[in-house]
């Protein structure tokens, strides 16, 4: 049965149709939501609707929520990621509007021109009253220097002005490499800014940052502009030092309940629009097709690159790590089959060039694959370390340059008492062919299959062709076969790949045979 998908708001045509050609698309604005979300795999959303716990409870089918835009304070993020959900968002949209936006209120702000304008439709010529101050020459402060505050920061630094920035998430390198002043605290951003921009996440930290304390350690004369979140701003501290003069101006874009009417609008030293950034014909149709292929990638079992919930990792960090994500998956899963679910600590290594890559996404993976068939709800990347976390499981990740005779190798280690279970796995060729290269202590070559039979047995003459007859018999087809062992004479492994999967019966036999073990296992299509 196709998936299912709402459409609440209106999103870009090019969004939905490319929705439609893979799944059952409803695009309804106006039914009650709490009635009709359980019907739903998926939800495409913008700022409106407002998706919280209660809603969310309701979406018995839900497997991911987009939102067509950058902020997701309309949806109650935890609350999703606790039943699994994939929470995505489209955050390079509106990047290119939005510090346009911004810019445009920083020259209104300094030059008056919607006061005057407004005073020249009223037919008052007023020259002197709204003359303005130059940015050229100007300091800017900016708080948050993300993508939106690197671009403003570079159309700033075009307008001739000198920019200071705070962002402790951000490398140094890329304030250099922007020409932008790196400070360490917000603070050395309030004593240096004439003009100061706001382009914070909204956290229960950053929530009325700029409040009268803050104002106070301002210049005198600073002017505010606010495009990023209303509620980064105490509006009551912002109305005071405004009608104090200890701030000259603001243009704000956002506030922190709209539509916004109150006492800000009706002072003559604010600049305001009605949450405007984002909405260029350009920004809404991007928005619209990024978070369709989202979408689509959650419900197709592929990977979420912009989910809130799910570490977001560079896209240089991505090409590389992209084949090894479904190999850490499968690693995961073998890894966990063969501990027969007992484990107290995961730990996922990346070896050789990985190391120098951002690998959370292969320990997500792994941690995917190590649940998939062993929890109460369906498992993903989202709750995946919360199942972890829930049964009691430290889960580490460690990195080492040093991967033997391997380029890259991906290692998941299961520890429970004294036991350890290992395994691992690399890449081969230009389609990035998954190969198991180490298990339970074996050196082995053989390319990952859904359906694995592991035999453990004496290094005596004749096993292997014994194997193969059983498995005749019973009408089995080897796709391949892979032994290794400890020493000559000692203990051996034998490891298959099959095309269907074995009877019990089979089975038995091999393990009555005078063998150690013999077990078959499951992968899975794994991505």
């Amino acid at each position: 049965m196709s998936a299912k998908v709402l459409v609440r708001e209106a999103i870009a045509d090019a969004g939905v149709d490319l929705l439609r050609e893979r799944f059952e698309v409803d695009v309804d604005l106006d039914s009650p939501l709490e009635e009709i979300v359980g019907r739903y795999d998926a939800i495409v959303v913008r700022s409106a609707t407002k998706l919280t716990a209660d809603v969310i409870e309701r979406a018995e089918r839900l497997k991911v929520i987009g939102r067509a835009g950058v902020g997701v304070d309309n949806v109650d993020v935890d609350a999703a990621t606790r039943r699994g959900i994939i929470v995505a968002n489209a955050p390079e949209s509106t990047v290119i509007s939005a510090a346009e936006h911004t810019v445009g209120l920083l020259v209104a702000l300094a030059r008056n021109i919607p006061q005057a304008h407004a005073a020249l439709k009223q037919g008052r010529w007023e020259r002197k009253a709204y003359g303005g101050v130059e940015l050229a020459g100007k300091t800017l402060g900016v708080l948050g220097f993300g993508r939106i505050g690197q671009q403003v920061a570079r159309r700033a630094l075009g307008l001739g002005m000198r920019v200071v920035a705070y962002d402790p998430y951000v490398a140094p390198e890329r304030f250099r490499e922007l020409g932008a002043d790196r400070v360490e605290t917000p603070q050395e951003v309030y004593a240096a800014a004439e003009f100061l921009t706001l382009h914070l996440p909204l956290t229960p930290e950053t929530r009325g940052s700029l409040d009268a304390a803050a104002f106070a350690q301002m210049r005198d004369g600073v002017r505010i502009v606010n495009a990023a979140r209303g509620a980064l701003v105490d509006e009551d501290a912002l109305l005071e030092a405004l009608k104090s003069g200890k701030v000259a101006g603001a243009a704000l874009d956002v506030f922190s309940s709209e539509p916004y009417s109150g006492p800000l609008l009706e002072l003559d030293n604010v600049v305001a629009t009605p949450h405007l950034a984002a909405s260029t014909d350009e920004a809404q149709d991007r928005a619209g097709v990024i978070v369709a292929e989202q979408v689509a990638a959650a419900l197709e079992g592929g990977l979420v690159t912009n989910a809130v919930n799910i570490p977001a990792i560079g896209q240089e960090d991505l090409e590389v790590l992209g084949p090894y994500v479904p190999l850490a998956a499968k690693l995961g899963r073998l890894a966990m089959e063969l501990a027969e679910g007992r484990v107290d600590e995961i730990v996922i290594t990346a070896y050789g060039g990985l190391a120098d890559y951002d690998t959370r996404l292969l320990a997500l993976a792994a941690l995917n694959g190590a649940f998939q068939g062993r929890a109460d709800r369906p498992v993903n990347y989202v709750n995946a370390p919360l199942i972890a976390a829930e049964r009691g499981i430290e889960v580490r990740e460690e990195r080492s340059r040093s991967a033997r005779d391997y380029t890259n190798l991906v290692r998941v280690e299961l520890r429970a008492g004294g036991d350890e279970i290992r395994v691992s796995g690399t890449t081969i060729g230009r389609d990035n062919r998954q190969w198991l290269v180490h298990l339970l202590g074996y050196d082995i070559e053989l390319e990952l299959a859904p359906l694995l039979v592991l035999c453990r047995y004496d290094d005596v003459p004749g096993v292997i062709g014994r194997v193969g007859t059983l498995f005749g018999e019973a009408g089995v087809n080897i796709a391949n076969m892979t032994v290794s062992r400890s020493r000559r004479g000692g203990k051996a492994l034998m490891v298959l790949t099959v095309d269907s999967p074995p009877p019990p019966e089979l089975v038995d036999r091999i393990r009555a045979g005078g063998f150690d073990d013999a077990r078959v296992l499951e992968l899975g299509p794994l991505s």
